[in-house]
């Protein structure tokens, strides 16, 4: 577990990536320069930079790195300095092809680009170890450095690798999770198709087969290479906190895009000193900045609720996309202060001078291709000096509306092959829930299955369940006494289905949340792509519904709110509510999206008791308070001024595209 190492040497941070290696030296005085005049507080340093500071096996370049690491100090600007791991030099993998890793299809990977790792081989955890040592020895009590950032981006590129190593690996993994073979045998189901294990040494990764492999190999496959990954992070981690006590150790997550699917981050949140994350704005068309409140909220809550680090963002366009427009004017700031609103401490980018070479020169930075005469340039330094006015901002709190259940093993699990769907998609009903809610001007927390026990219906009156296909048998006490307590529960459909083995719950479908729904469900009926049903509530209204449809079975006291008009289901419940204790729980048995999604988060808002702010849409009003203050966040999304309600009656003006900060001192 991480130490108690302290965040209050860390600034309010603004900056960026740093990549001096990349430069010639005479540039390295006016980036200090130019980071003084954009008041830059902190720059992430040395991230990729092995093969600088190492040049050959054993021998190490300090002198750059000190003139560097001593030019930033002199300047007043702290250090986050890298292990720079997420890219061993070409001389290791000259000597040590096989950390190299390899495909489910046995293709070995080569080295030219980043991330390219096994990471079960021994020579790469020897040589991850050495050069963390070395690093923390020389620097891990230079005043200059605040922060430790190990590696890069976990998961990114490529987190799987399915070579002989990770093959034993495994093995020893699963002894220990199971102990013995005919454990494993019955977790996996091995009986189905005949995969019987009576040796250890009979199991291999999920490699290439003909048709479809064992779910709950899979499964666990993937918890073994998460798993992999942060034995790695926490054996850095350990290193650091021995050598270079009282600073924090963090690693850059990415929390909401899909890149990082295979990252649990329930579970790497416990073991960094301080969470931090990567965001990017994905520019498929959708409104950017609903994912963007969502990967806020998501990070925070990894963070156990408290303060965070945004560690990367764009200044604008980035290289990445296929197709990557600027960012408009206003539009960093409005992102930065979004980012701050929901809980970081601070605003970091990658990264701080626009690469010449490589594949990311045509990524944005805080200074761009064409220097200091540009907007981008001029955004920068005026977001500095906001960012330097919300100093006492530090340490306070993002006061959240209602709760989420968020599950990424779950989510691995349900995107394994034949599903009674392949549209099934978690990350789609999440992202609907979300923008529901985010369109009722709701700040979300959100929470681990794991964690259900802790949510306390009078913080929380709203409990939403987009989707849990996997829902240990836990789940369901903790549900209960979340409605039975007065909570509102709100579940969408496929829940409950499987236990953490892939294995179905016995009995009628929602497993084990049938008794908190007061329901069963007797089929599925996926509905063929392009094909929609009507859902008729009792009052005579009409929503349109796709993807997925259900045969409803409600117990005595669930009352049915809408069923199927049309389709194979028609009569059946779509839309029900059952009372229990003290709070209800409902449940919807089909895809709805818009403003029929909407409608429905609306009825349960009712029955939470919760009235939403009365704000224009894509108008954000977030509260952070503590000590210091409460400080209100208005975020304008919208290209005209609007007028916000603050407590003491009065309104106050917002400008398009613009975000002002309301204090109230205590």
């Amino acid at each position: 577990m991480p130490s108690a190492a302290p965040h209050d040497r860390l600034p309010l941070a603004f900056g960026g990536d740093y990549n001096p290696e990349q430069w010639p030296q005479e540039v390295w005085q006016e980036d200090v320069r130019l980071m003084r005049e954009a008041g830059v507080t902190m720059v992430s340093l040395g991230i990729f930079a092995w093969s600088r500071i190492e040049p050959r096996p054993g021998t190490y370049d300090w002198e750059w790195l000190d003139q560097v690491i001593g030019m930033l100090h002199e300047a007043g600007i702290a250090v986050d300095l890298a292990t720079p791991t997420v890219v061993p030099p070409a001389w290791f993998y000259r000597a040590h092809p096989e950390a190299l890793p390899v495909t489910r299809e046995g293709v070995r990977l080569a080295f030219g680009s980043r991330g390219a790792i096994c990471h079960s081989d021994p020579d790469y955890r020897a040589a991850a170890a050495t050069i963390t040592t070395r690093l923390a020895e020389r620097y891990g009590s230079h005043p200059a450095v605040v922060l430790w950032h190990v590696h890069n981006e976990y998961g990114a590129p490529v987190l799987t690798c399915y070579c002989d190593t990770c093959a034993a690996a495994f093995r020893v993994w699963l002894r220990e999770r199971y102990g013995s073979t005919d454990k494993l045998n019955d977790a996996w189901g091995a009986a189905f198709w005949g995969q019987l294990y009576g040796d250890w040494d009979e199991i291999t990764p999920p490699r290439a087969t003909p048709t479809v492999v064992n779910p709950a190999q899979q499964l666990d496959y993937q918890r073994f290479a998460d798993a992999a990954a942060r034995a790695n992070f926490t054996a850095e981690r350990d290193i650091l906190h021995r050598l270079s006590p009282g600073v924090p150790v963090t690693t850059n997550f990415m929390v909401a895009p899909s890149q990082c699917q295979g990252i649990d981050y329930w579970a790497w949140g416990r073991e960094v000193d301080l969470v931090t994350n990567d965001h990017y704005l994905i520019t498929d068309g959708r409104r950017t900045h609903v994912n963007l409140a969502l990967a806020a909220d998501l990070t925070r809550s990894v963070a156990g609720g408290g303060p965070w680090l945004l560690l990367e963002q764009s200044t604008s366009g980035v290289n990445w996309q296929p197709h990557n427009p600027a960012k408009a004017p206003g539009q960093m700031a409005r992102n930065s202060l979004g980012h701050m609103a929901r809980g970081s401490e601070g605003a970091m980018f990658f990264q701080w001078r626009q690469s010449r070479h490589g594949a990311e020169k045509f990524h944005s930075a805080m200074l761009p291709h064409g220097g200091t005469g540009t907007r981008v340039w001029r955004e920068v330094a005026d977001l500095g000096r906001r960012v330097a006015g919300l100093a006492d901002l530090r340490g306070t709190r993002t006061r959240g509306d209602v709760a989420m259940v968020w599950s990424w093993e779950s989510w691995w699990a349900q995107d394994l092959e034949w599903r009674p769907s392949q549209d099934l998609d978690a990350r789609e009903r999440l992202d609907a829930f979300y923008e529901a809610l985010y369109d009722r001007h709701l700040t979300v927390d959100f929470v681990a299955p794991s964690a259900l026990s802790s949510v306390d219906p009078e913080r929380h009156p709203l409990l939403v369940v987009p989707q849990l296909y996997s829902a240990p048998a836990g789940v369901a006490a903790d549900l209960e006494r979340y409605v039975s307590r007065g909570g509102t529960l709100l579940v969408s459909f496929f829940s409950g289905i499987v236990d953490e083995h892939d294995a179905v719950h016995t009995g009628p479908y929602p497993g084990p949340l049938r008794d908190v729904l007061g329901l069963t469900v007797e089929e599925f009926d996926p509905l063929l792509p392009g094909e929609t049903v009507t859902v008729r509530t009792a009052d005579g209204g009409t929503y349109t519904a796709d993807l997925w449809s259900e045969y409803v079975v409600p117990g005595d006291d669930c009352q049915t709110v809408a069923a199927f008009a049309d389709g194979r289901t028609a009569g059946h419940p779509a839309l029900t509510r059952h009372p229990l204790g003290e709070g209800t729980a409902w449940y919807l048995a089909t895809r709805l999206t818009g403003a029929d999604l909407a409608a429905v988060v609306d009825l349960a808002l009712a029955d939470a008791g919760i009235t939403p702010a009365d704000l224009p849409r894509d108008v954000e009003l977030v509260v952070r308070e503590g000590e210091s203050g409460v400080f209100r966040f208005a975020v304008n999304h919208t290209e005209t001024e609007v007028k916000v309600l603050l407590p003491d009656g009065s309104r106050a003006a917002v400008p398009a595209g613009g975000v002002e900060v309301f204090r109230d001192r205590r």
